[in-house]
């Protein structure tokens, strides 16, 4: 690799780089910091305008896995988020109707048990996409492109070029699709898509209470969809709740209080009253998956090779996955002396990511569908297996490792770990 100053930009229209990151949200700019501590000179290509990051608060938040934590800890970021996230202590996972409180059967995971420290950590959006922001801002090896769209891609023999809505375009090695569950790096590579809609609308905000939360999550599964009531720093907790789009339509339209009072026989009162406190967001559930998460010289992360239902926060952790795994494959490669856009370097991040990504897939997609309905014969069959999971340590300690992303073949970034 290059100095990065050398022929990262060739004039003002046109770049030169190791990988084009397609897509500046948190997966792309988590994909140029991994990559640029292995020495890649990266262009991000980012559809937002970065001087508009706001500092204040709009309700967003994200849960992070204890592997998604040692990576940005490996990365230098996690200093500076430490006072910011707020622990997850224990997991209470129950069952029943909205209004009738939870069921007799349920599951309790407490991070004791697996002697690694908290399980996850919450943070606030505001905070994590500014720390990686400022770090990408600080590295030489990163060329990060705002308010632009990438329009077309090709493939030269051993060059990747991705043509820029501004006319100017960018030539690499590699591109990498960070661009979410509709993406045009996909699209454009010809790789096809699965789609399956959930009926559901996941609804998020950040809510006040009275009581101190302890660092408790709470998942309430009701017949409609999921509840999740997620950790915040002070008296504040996130929600992520699925309901039917009709309901969700109506609940977005209405004001804090009657929110908060359509919300109140779902969350209960064991928390105290209730506030909303953020800005209140609302989008679509589905499962959407590529058919294949490489193609000659392009690559998937995240939402962007699969994107599925949050009912158990892995959204971001499985990009984190993916992200640390490519860039572990890359970093190989370049010390082989291989090219790294080759069909076998590629093959291998694939390869790496298939199991585990189907598996989450199949794992939501079957919890989602054998949670969300009121089918006596079904309610009963999952009672029983909250039941036995909560009385059983080592079934107790395996679900709680494998949400913690401890489990499997774990990249070096997962492990807090340089490339």
């Amino acid at each position: 690799m290059d100095n990065p100053t050398s022929s990262h930009i060739l004039n003002s229209m046109n770049y030169e780089a190791d990988v084009t990151i397609v897509g500046g949200g948190l997966n792309g700019c988590a994909l140029a910091l991994a990559l640029a501590s292995a020495g890649f000179r990266t262009v991000v290509v980012d559809t937002q305008d970065a001087q508009n990051q706001s500092d204040e608060f709009d309700g967003r938040a994200y849960a992070l896995a204890l592997s998604s934590k040692r990576l940005l800890s490996a990365l230098g970021l996690w200093s500076g988020l430490d006072a910011t996230a707020e622990p997850m202590l224990e997991i209470k996972v129950t069952d029943g109707r909205q209004g009738e409180g939870p069921s007799p059967f349920w599951m309790h995971f407490d991070h004791t048990e697996i002697e690694e420290g908290p399980m996850g950590f919450m943070v606030e959006d505001r905070y994590l996409r500014q720390a990686f922001l400022d770090a990408m801002k600080s590295s030489a090896f990163i060329t990060h492109l705002t308010s632009e769209t990438v329009v077309s891609q090709r493939i030269d023999g051993g060059t990747a070029t991705a043509g820029l809505a501004s006319g100017g375009q960018i030539s690499s090695t590699v591109l990498v699709g960070c661009d979410g569950r509709k993406s045009g790096t996909a699209e454009r590579a010809g790789i096809s898509r699965s789609f399956k809609d959930y009926g559901q609308t996941a609804l998020v905000a950040a809510i006040g209470h009275e009581k101190p939360h302890r660092g408790i999550a709470h998942q309430f599964f009701m017949p409609e969809g999921p509840l999740a009531i997620l950790p915040l720093t002070g008296n504040r907790s996130s929600i992520v709740w699925a309901v039917n789009h009709a309901r969700a339509d109506m609940l977005s339209q209405t004001s804090d209080q009657d929110f908060i009072d359509a919300l109140g026989p779902a969350f209960g009162d064991f928390l105290g009253d209730l506030t909303v406190a953020g800005a209140r967001f609302s989008y679509p559930l589905n499962l959407t998956e590529a058919r294949s998460l490489v193609a000659d010289r392009v690559a998937l992360v995240g939402d962007a090779a699969h994107g599925i239902h949050p009912i158990a926060g892995q959204g971001l952790n499985q990009g984190l996955r993916e992200i640390a795994a490519l860039a572990e494959v890359l970093t190989d490669a370049v010390r082989r002396g291989e090219d790294i856009g080759s069909e076998n370097v590629l093959a291998r991040y694939a390869e790496w990511r298939r199991f585990d990504a189907k598996t989450l897939a199949f794992a939501t997609d079957a919890f989602n569908t054998m949670f969300s309905n009121d089918n006596p014969a079904v309610r009963l069959g999952r009672d029983i297996g909250m039941g036995i999971v909560n009385a059983v340590p080592a079934l107790r300690r395996g679900f709680m490792r494998e949400a913690a992303g401890l489990t499997g073949d774990v990249p070096k970034l997962l492990k807090g770990r340089l490339l």
